[in-house]
């Protein structure tokens, strides 16, 4: 059978209660402890009424990467090294003594590292008492002439509270007085413990107002501590010889080690109303701040304190003293306690002092101080890890599950962060620089602590009897009294003893005795005493009623008078109930509005985040499109020049096709012209030769001098060299487009007559003149700019070793640039024959011999006339370049 797997047990849904939707944070104050002799340097500044301020030490700064600034933390209330315990106590737990007083609950601990004066602000010291010695004198100032006898008010065993009779408290009270060895004397103040003796002052003493006396109260106190993680009763009696070791019959040691058999921990359970307890933890009964002090005196002498390196008296377990209220009202006669369970109200106020949290490399702590300070912290950090997952809860909307079952001292007080009751923290802080690190971190955790909510309890029902039942009644006792004091009667309010007194005031009955059977005296005189007494009782039996009847009638009157002002009362009540509905509704309206105006504000904040967030949007947008449109012009601009570049290059190039289309359609032209020309040549020889066979009777010409004949060229030497499709673009500049020339109708054309400083002076007969010409051994752009024709004379040896010279002419024309660029048209050609040459020879100005041989072939070569392009850029030294087109004139046949 597979055992189920052990799971927390499920916890019942909890009652319905009263919802409050007002919450108080929780109360966090701060106390600075003096500055000891031995200690010099101070790490805390009291600023304000509110804030203190933290100062890192001096060597703390050089041990750590990067240093400290000084930080600010806010409290409700910093009290300074000069604040008494009477100005403590009045703002820290008199408000929690007239909750518990009016039946609310109240929880107030304080918390610190070791050393910082904790117990010392929850005890107290003689002639300076702390928290826990004035609450204790404040609710028995409060509630002294209105407190029930004891064992009235009686506890269960379930966190709960019995009333009883007096009769039966009167039993119960003679029963435990007989129980008792020695008869328990009455505590006084002379036999308090001189350590606890005059704890308060008697001008110091506070008493609460507004204090129910149609109620009946008394108080029960209880000590526990935990220890380790384990709840121990400290009042138990019982837990002195539970640490003693065991013995056998045989007078040994049950154990052979030397440890104690540790005292009987307490169970945490949880009551009907779902809040927690200490299970079989002893209750006592105290009837005066004296005998309650005693009973807190004799737990804490058995609470676990330790030696430390810190502190001499160090605090090893976290100590919790309850003290718990019971209130319950007064019968219709204001005579008697209610006997009514249902209406016993039990409220209480938990006053804890948390053990301090340590570093165990400062303490010096070893062995089991070890595992005492790593339990303190570990309950420490629960506590931390409760209040900021309470924290996040409420600030974030999440539902986590906060971890109160993982320490005692968290679950105990669940209740409390719940709902249940107040909550006051006072953070105890030392100032000394030893202790910088810790007090930061305790800084850290109350500023967290302050962010807490805890909702406020709602206010015990109302019992419905009259109020002022005990002074009305205490009013009919006294004057009953008088009635009787004026009457003689006796003031005692024994009715034993009235009835005694009445039969005392009757007139004493004659002697009885009859010894004569015919004595006739004794009867008639005893008869007349008995009738005489009979009138003096009928008579005061009259009287009686009659005051009886009066004291009725003043009673109905009074009675009518308080119904009177009862209805009055009533009808106000229901004035005021309904002016607190109004205001209810006002209020539950105002919190409405205001809950309605912070969704609006925080929607305004959404749309002004999402405006700002849309404005800079647009900025940028705005900002992106500028920059596009700024682009966009640029690459308009650029394409429109580019357009124009193109457009240029486009009519250069289809000028340049198209000179080149003419030149190829010449040199067609021109070749077709050259055969035709070879074949009337051959045909003139061919006539020429039959001539001759016909005047054969001629005598024959002188031999011709045999020269090598210049072989004719081939057709693919004639042509020029094929060239690309698209021309290859000028180097250094571009000419203009169209290309605009000097007008030849303005004064005449101006030369440039360039003649290189290496030409030979052949001393020819003729000799080329070119009237208003400039002439330079080396082209210039200045000269350039001033005429629209250039020459060039070139010189070069030819195919029959005589120099020949060349004029290559050309035209100026203007470039993009601002330069000048020459473009060459035309080409002349001087040369010098021997005598023995032919005689026919071509004109020089048409480049062809005159004689029809076949060596004058040569002459007509396309090359013959070309054109030449020179182009230099503005400002250039360097000298023109020459490009061949292969451009040729057409000759005459």
């Amino acid at each position: 059978m597979n055992r189920q797997a052990k799971g927390k047990t499920p916890r019942r849904p909890p009652p319905k209660k009263p919802s409050s939707n007002q919450k108080d944070p929780v109360g966090v104050y701060c106390r600075v402890r003096p500055l000891g002799a031995e200690d010099e340097e101070c790490c805390i500044e009291v600023i304000s009424s509110t804030t203190i301020q933290l100062h890192a030490p001096e060597g703390f700064k050089t041990n750590r990467n990067g240093e400290y600034k000084e930080t600010q933390y806010s409290f409700k209330k910093v009290f300074g090294v000069s604040v008494s315990q009477m100005e403590l106590f009045e703002y820290v737990a008199k408000p929690l003594v007239d909750d518990l007083i009016h039946g609310k609950n109240g929880l107030l601990f304080t918390y610190g590292v070791t050393g910082s004066g904790k117990t010392f602000t929850m005890t107290g010291s003689p002639g300076q008492g702390g928290l826990l010695p004035r609450a204790l004198d404040m609710i028995f100032n409060s509630i002294g002439p209105y407190q029930a006898k004891r064992y009235v008010f009686k506890t269960d065993d379930k966190n709960g509270m019995d009333v009883q009779s007096e009769v039966d408290a009167l039993l119960e009270r003679q029963r435990r007085e007989n129980n008792l060895p020695v008869p328990k004397a009455t505590p006084s103040r002379q036999k308090l413990d001189p350590e606890i003796a005059d704890m308060i002052k008697t001008e110091e003493a506070y008493k609460a107002d507004g204090v129910d006396e149609d109620s009946s109260y008394s108080i029960f106190v209880s000590y526990i501590e935990i220890y380790n993680n384990y709840i121990y009763d400290l009042l138990e009696e019982t837990q002195e010889d539970a640490i003693k070791p065991k013995w056998n019959g045989g007078g040994t040691p049950v154990r052979q080690n030397t440890e104690f058999i540790p005292p009987q921990s307490k169970i945490l359970r949880e009551d009907q109303n779902h809040n927690m307890y200490v299970a079989g933890c002893m209750e006592v009964e105290v009837k005066s701040a004296e005998e309650a002090f005693q009973v807190f005196w004799k737990g804490q002498k058995k609470r676990k304190i330790a030696n430390t390196r810190l502190n001499r008296e160090s605090s090893r377990s976290h100590s919790v003293f309850i003290i718990k209220l019971a209130q319950a009202p007064l019968d219709a006669d204001g005579d008697n306690i209610l006997q009514d369970k249902s209406q016993v109200n039990v409220s209480q106020l938990c006053l804890v002092d948390l053990a301090g949290s340590e570093r165990t490399g400062r303490t010096g702590a070893e062995g089991t101080r070890i595992r005492e300070a790593g339990n303190i912290n570990q309950s420490l950090l629960t506590l931390r890890t409760c209040i900021e997952t309470l924290r996040e809860n409420q600030m974030c909307g999440t539902n986590k599950m906060v971890p109160y079952r993982d320490s005692k001292v968290t679950h105990l007080f669940k209740n409390y962060f719940d709902g249940e009751g107040k909550v006051k923290m006072v953070v105890c802080v030392n100032p000394k620089a030893d202790d910088y690190e810790e007090t930061l971190l305790v800084m850290r955790f109350a500023e967290m602590t302050q962010e807490v909510e805890v909702a406020r309890p709602v206010d015990r029902p109302i019992c419905g009897f009259t109020p002022g039942r005990r002074n009305r009644n205490q009013a009919f006792k006294e004057e009953l009294s008088r009635k009787l004091e004026e009457r003689g009667g006796p003031i005692d309010r024994d009715v034993t003893s009235v009835i005694n007194h009445l039969v005392h005031s009757l007139p004493p009955l004659p002697s009885s005795e009859i010894t004569d059977p015919h004595d006739d005296i004794t009867l008639p005189r005893l008869i007349e005493a008995l009738q005489n007494r009979h009138r003096i009782r009928q008579m005061m039996i009259d009287e009686y009623n009659k005051a009886a009847n009066m004291m009725k009638s003043m009673l109905q009157q009074l009675d009518s008078n308080l119904i009177s002002k009862d209805n009055y009362m009533h009808e106000q009540n229901g004035k005021l109930a309904e002016k607190d509905k109004i205001i209810q509704a006002n209020k539950a309206e105002m919190e409405r509005l205001e809950k309605k105006t912070k969704m609006q504000e925080h929607k305004i904040d959404i749309l002004q985040k999402t405006t700002k967030i849309y404005e800079d949007d647009k900025r940028s947008l705005r900002q992106e499109l500028e920059t596009r449109d700024h682009r966009l012009q640029r690459e308009l601009s650029e394409k429109r020049r580019m357009e124009q570049r193109m457009h240029g290059v486009v009519s250069d190039t289809q000028h340049k096709w198209e000179k080149e289309c003419e030149r190829r359609v010449n040199a067609m032209q021109l070749e077709m012209q050259n055969k035709l020309w070879v074949k009337d040549e051959k045909l003139k020889q061919l006539k020429a030769i039959v001539t001759e066979s016909k005047t054969s009777g001629r005598p024959d010409p002188p031999p011709r001098q045999t020269q090598p004949q210049p072989q004719r060229p081939s057709r693919e030497e004639r042509l020029p060299a094929k060239r690309s499709a698209s021309p290859s673009p000028v180097p250094t500049a571009t000419p203009v487009r169209p290309l605009h020339r000097r007008s030849r109708s303005a004064g005449g054309e101006k030369w440039v007559d360039h003649k290189p400083a290496s030409s030979l002076d052949l001393g020819t007969v003729l000799q080329p003149v070119i009237p208003n010409a400039i002439q330079v051994s080396a082209p210039s752009e200045k000269a350039l700019s001033k005429c629209d024709r250039y020459v060039l004379t070139h010189q070069e040896v030819a195919s029959d070793g005589e120099i020949q010279t060349k004029l290559i002419k050309g035209e100026v024309i203007k470039t993009r640039g601002g330069g000048q660029a020459v473009q060459f048209t035309d080409i002349e050609t001087l040369k010098q024959e021997l005598t023995t040459a032919s005689s026919r020879k071509r004109k020089s100005s048409e480049g062809t011999p005159a004689s029809g041989d076949g060596t004058d072939g040569a002459w007509t070569d396309v090359e013959t006339r070309c054109s030449v392009a020179v182009e230099m850029r503005a400002g250039s030294n360097m000298g023109p370049g020459f490009e061949h087109h292969g451009i040729t004139k057409r000759r005459k046949p």
